[in-house]
């Protein structure tokens, strides 16, 4: 046939670890990846239909890929939000603190998290209110995305990707939560921990 089957790269596939991230139009979701996994940030506003990036971290002491998958604000596509889901390891629900509305546009796609994956008890999942630079334009307390994570069983954390405020410690958060592997997001670290014991031991085989 000449065809190859997609089997073998299976392994592949469980060396990743996806992370979906939801919200309404315009409360910076992509300003969030971007800021994580580029550090920049751009004033702009560009819809988007459906980014994946891609990042190296530690997994289980090997190294695996955390794969972001930035979906789109708009409700045209559902099943692609249904796809995104049963793929997903991770959810992360973007609101800007500055609008009610989209911290209620949340609900729905929380809803279909759980119909999809039956529970969310061992599912990361945090709820994340966007543009805490905005104080004057709040219309979002802190103590009402606290209780509607909560209610949900998730985390809960403000963050600013213009300020990049709380985005690196976001991911970090994320990867704590997954109870199934041990994920970080430094890789060198880790590294240059052993690398440092092993010229200790150095210095004190010359010693003898």
């Amino acid at each position: 046939s000449g065809r190859r089957t997609s089997a073998p790269r299976m392994p592949e596939q469980s060396n990743d670890y996806r992370v979906v991230v939801f919200g309404a139009g315009g409360v910076g979701k992509s300003s969030l990846v971007l800021r994580f996994v580029k550090g920049t940030f751009r004033d702009t506003y560009i819809p988007t239909v459906e980014d994946t990036y891609r990042q190296v971290i530690s997994c289980d002491k090997s190294v695996c890929t955390l794969q972001i998958t930035d979906t789109t604000g708009s409700h045209q596509f559902p099943a692609m939000q249904r796809l995104s889901i049963s793929k997903g390891h991770a959810f992360i629900l973007v609101f800007s603190i500055t609008s009610r509305q989209s911290l209620e546009e949340l609900k729905p796609i929380y809803q279909q998290i759980l119909a999809i994956k039956g529970s969310v008890e061992s599912i990361p999942i945090m709820l994340v209110g966007n543009k805490s630079d905005e104080t004057a334009q709040r219309e979002v307390e802190m103590k009402v995305g606290e209780a509607q994570a909560t209610s949900w069983k998730c985390a809960f954390m403000e963050t600013s990707a213009k300020t990049n405020t709380n985005v690196k410690e976001l991911f970090q958060e994320l990867l704590a939560l997954e109870k199934k592997r041990d994920m970080s997001l430094s890789i060198d670290g880790k590294r240059s921990g052993k690398q440092k014991r092993a010229d200790k031991l150095k210095g004190k085989c010359s010693v003898m």
